[in-house]
């Protein structure tokens, strides 16, 4: 047995540790069964996992595609939308803003004709001289009344029959509206003696009710007559504002 120099042992320590580095990085070696193990693991997550990610990624790309925003059938359902809303606001509004009520009988002309369609305004509202209005058939008409006020409770009015003149408060109407400028007549004279007429012609509107006349004073049946007598206020429906129907008629009621 051959005995070894200093230098020479020292060297057979390099090689041999370069050996074991060497066999530690090679990358061409079998890898060991955990490796293996971890490796067949990783592989099937990726299998079961990716997949399913990338089915989901596809189905919702296809759902996207059937709800396309420039597509027909989004462009339908924005359009049926529309419609619903604008029918939902029109609804509203004729059920708490407005109403259209329909002209029966003669007693406005020529402010309002028969079978006229007329526009109502109902929220808040609280009669003022001059306004025409529709009044309820409550328990005392057949049917809703169209009339024009003419005095409000606590008003003293006259009817002056003689020069056909009606007065409020002393003052005397001008009154365009009137057909054939006739505000009285005979017959409405002897059937007025429920407005507690006293000696000088003049009565006062009870508080809380409307002395109300149609425009056709010759043909109308109002408070002159004790059948339809003071209209209570609550009463009242609304406030005419515009003919909307037919055509040929349309327009505010207040500038005809």
């Amino acid at each position: 047995m051959s005995k070894e120099t200093p230098n020479e042992e020292l060297e057979r320590e390099f090689s041999d540790a370069d050996s074991a580095l060497s066999v530690g990085t090679d990358s061409d070696a079998e890898p060991s069964g955990e490796d293996r193990d971890q490796e067949q693991f990783q592989k099937e997550y990726k299998a079961i996992f990716e997949d399913d990610a990338s089915e989901e990624k596809e189905s919702g790309k296809e759902l996207f595609l059937v709800s396309d925003p420039d597509g027909m059938a989004s462009g339908f359902y924005d359009w049926v939308r529309c419609v619903l809303v604008a029918v939902s606001i029109v609804v509203v509004c004729l059920t708490f803003v407005f109403r259209l009520v329909e002209v029966d009988g003669k007693s406005m002309m020529d402010t309002l004709e028969n079978t006229d369609k007329v526009l109502v305004t109902d929220l808040f509202y609280q009669p003022h001289n001059n306004d025409v209005i529709i009044i309820s058939h409550a328990k005392e008409h057949k049917d809703p009344l169209i009339k024009r006020v003419i005095a409000v409770g606590g008003q003293t009015v006259k009817l002056d029959y003689d020069n056909d003149k009606v007065f409020v408060d002393g003052i005397e109407l001008t009154e365009p509206y009137v057909k054939d400028g006739i505000s009285l007549t005979e017959e409405s004279k002897g059937k007025s003696k429920h407005l507690g007429i006293n000696e000088d012609g003049n009565f006062v509107v009870p508080e809380g009710k409307l002395f109300v006349m149609g425009d056709n004073r010759q043909n109308s049946l109002d408070s002159r007559y004790p059948s339809i007598d003071f209209i209570p206020v609550e009463n009242v429906i609304g406030k005419a504002q515009f003919v909307v129907f037919p055509f040929n008629h349309f327009g505010n009621v207040y500038d005809k």
